[in-house]
């Protein structure tokens, strides 16, 4: 056998696609054939278990496939960022176009889905980075669609739980609640709502490493981070320009989203319609996410932050998102009159009466199964929000999502 390396980060930007070649260890035992289909990171890993690399068999390999490994043993040699190295992958393997991905049945690797937009986000010069966005939207889109309090909820909990990736989980926060405000609020068309949502998923592309190392950062921002703060939203805009995106309404949306004046959004133009949107969800999304210098607010006060504008009148967009997902969001914590503590699962008939599940029992101890309580029965009504860092339970997020269901 003629056995080469193949890195693991090329196995996993194959995640829901057939392998184009058998994975064997170094003595060229078959460990997964090709054609197989890995559905989730943990399923690379656990193949990965005990094995310090993977390798593929030359000699079983077609042409094209030559060609495509020693293309990305050059990359990896060469340190490019990861993101082309995945473009790499797209074009020498047949993957199904992004309009065609069907994701009903599939079941979603969360920690997967934040590790692609870390990536793609990332990478903004790759000259696969439209066709990889329009990926992760899309992707997003039909999660929303499909089950969107499962959606929040694992967003939700995903902000308030860690800040190694806080860029790519905001963005995808910011995109997913301004699509649902969008479409199940205000009402708009779907071309606005595509622009809004990649507008949100974008908005801080020019400083994602930034914003990484500013939620990990204890010290304030220094002079020249603070003037790549300031000068963000410009240069996200060129950026996306020079990538390819001729959408007017989406760049103007990225440009103006931190400067965009309160008022009634029907008294806009679109584009600033969509920057006040995403203005007032990237500021409720914020508050929602620990830094290494202070916690998380509660879903209620982050919402209450957003619902009035600078006026301290009731704002418009504001309104909108809390009608959208709630006072209390699917993920968030809050306590019932039975003085059990319950993790919020889907949006109710109003904004203060969603479905929970106590995962603490009245006497302070963990649910051996969650609870399922509709807070709209007074007995079981909601008294207060619950910080996320006074719950110290291990919450099993699959099970809450069957929840959601």
């Amino acid at each position: 056998m003629n056995l080469v390396t193949i890195p693991t980060d090329a196995i996993l930007v194959l995640i829901g696609q057939p392998l184009p070649f058998s994975l064997r260890d170094a003595e060229g035992t078959l460990l997964a054939k090709k054609g197989t289909v890995f559905q989730t990171r943990a399923e690379v890993k656990a193949l990965m278990l005990r094995r310090v690399q993977l390798y593929i068999d030359m000699a079983e390999s077609e042409q094209h496939q030559r060609a495509y490994v020693g293309r990305l043993h050059a990359l990896i040699n060469d340190d490019t960022q990861l993101g082309q190295i995945a473009g790499t992958q797209m074009s020498m393997v047949d993957r199904n176009p992004v309009e065609n991905i069907d994701l009903s049945d599939a079941p979603t690797d969360w920690l997967d889905l934040q590790s692609q937009a870390h990536s793609v986000l990332r990478d903004a010069s790759s000259p696969h980075f439209f066709k990889r966005l329009e990926q992760l939207q899309n992707q997003l889109s039909q999660l929303a669609k499909r089950n969107p309090d499962g959606l929040l909820l694992a967003l939700f909990q995903l902000s308030a739980s860690e800040i190694k990736l806080y860029s790519a989980t905001h963005a995808m926060l910011v995109s997913v609640i301004c699509g649902i405000a969008v479409r199940d609020v205000l009402r708009w068309p779907s071309a606005l709502e595509n622009s809004v949502c990649q507008a949100a998923l974008t908005m801080n592309i020019s400083m994602t490493d930034l914003q990484d190392k500013l939620a990990i950062q204890l010290e304030p921002p220094a002079p020249e981070q603070r003037l790549q703060i300031d000068r963000h939203a410009e240069r996200s805009v060129i950026l996306l320009d020079g990538a390819g995106v001729n959408d007017p309404l989406w760049l103007e949306a990225i440009h103006a989203h931190h400067h965009v004046a309160a008022g009634a959004l029907a008294k806009k133009p679109e584009g600033l319609r969509l920057a006040r949107l995403i203005q007032r969800a990237d500021m409720f999304a914020a508050r929602l996410s620990p830094r290494a210098t202070r916690m998380p607010s509660t879903s209620a006060a982050a919402m209450q932050a957003s619902y009035f504008d600078e006026n301290r009148q009731v704002d418009e967009a504001g309104a909108a998102l809390i009608k959208a997902v709630g006072i209390y969001t699917p993920g968030s914590f809050v306590r019932l009159a039975t003085q059990e503590v319950a993790v919020v699962v889907r949006r109710g008939r109003n904004t203060t009466t969603p479905k929970v599940a106590v995962i603490i029992n009245r006497e302070g101890m963990p649910t051996v199964e969650p609870l399922v309580r509709d807070t709209v029965q007074r007995e079981y009504a909601i008294v207060a929000s619950v910080p996320h860092r006074e719950v110290r339970v291990q919450l099993n997020v699959p099970r809450l999502l069957e929840l959601c269901r």
